[in-house]
């Protein structure tokens, strides 16, 4: 189960906060400011961090500053009622992964940790074989028949997350939001023309098929 600590000095946020975790799955735990996250950390292993910026004691700047610091690496997700550029701006500087401005809507929140979690999980692992097919992270590169080709990030990052769960059906939404990000103004239809490519590079790789699941989305099976 996913730990996703909870930094919140206003008690019936984090009280909010945490229900809504724990009720998708994810085991949810509460500090009350930056402090008391590093008691945490300390005797806890964490996956995921949700933080607020102005809190007593150490505020989220700076928290997010001395994990990155200390090498602490898992997502980061901001929450605050400061909603300038500049603090934005501040906030991914000193190392957050994602920002929402309060108030939250808790269920995009969840839908946030669940993106951030994955794309954790897909840069941890690194290098996935598939058969005889080799695809590597860091590289962007998917090794065919003993050829290395290297794929734009886009393609790399849409085929690298549906090697990485065959068999699973994955929207044409649900992709963008992996690989464009929730935010984007990109179009749907684009996941469709990167599919495209990657069928036309891939034509002589017999490991990999990404299937067309009609009305739904994508899904690769091994060939």
């Amino acid at each position: 189960m996913w730990k996703i600590l909870v930094v919140e000095d206003d008690e019936k946020l984090n009280k909010l906060f945490c229900i809504a975790l724990n009720h998708n799955g994810y085991q949810a735990i509460p500090a009350f400011n930056g402090e008391e996250a590093l008691d945490i950390l300390d005797r806890e292993v964490i996956d995921l961090i949700i933080s607020d910026i102005m809190m007593p004691v150490m505020d989220g700047y700076e928290l997010v500053k001395l994990l990155r610091d200390a090498n602490y690496n898992m997502p980061v997700l901001m929450i605050t009622a400061k909603f300038r550029f500049e603090d934005k701006e501040k906030g991914f500087m000193s190392g957050t992964d994602d920002y929402m401005v309060k108030p939250v809507d808790v269920k995009e929140m969840v839908l946030r940790v669940g993106a951030l979690l994955r794309r954790a999980k897909i840069a941890s692992e690194k290098i996935i074989k598939f058969g005889e097919s080799t695809l590597d992270y860091d590289a962007l590169t998917i090794i065919v028949n003993n050829k290395e080709l290297l794929l734009p990030q886009k393609e790399f990052g849409l085929l690298y997350k549906l090697v990485s769960y065959p068999n699973k059906i994955f929207t044409r939404h649900q992709l963008m939001d992996e690989i464009w990000g929730m935010d984007s103004d990109t179009d749907e239809r684009t996941v469709d023309v990167h599919i495209n490519r990657l069928r036309e590079k891939l034509k002589d790789c017999k490991d990999i098929q990404i299937i067309t699941v009609r009305g739904l989305g994508y899904k690769v099976v091994k060939g």
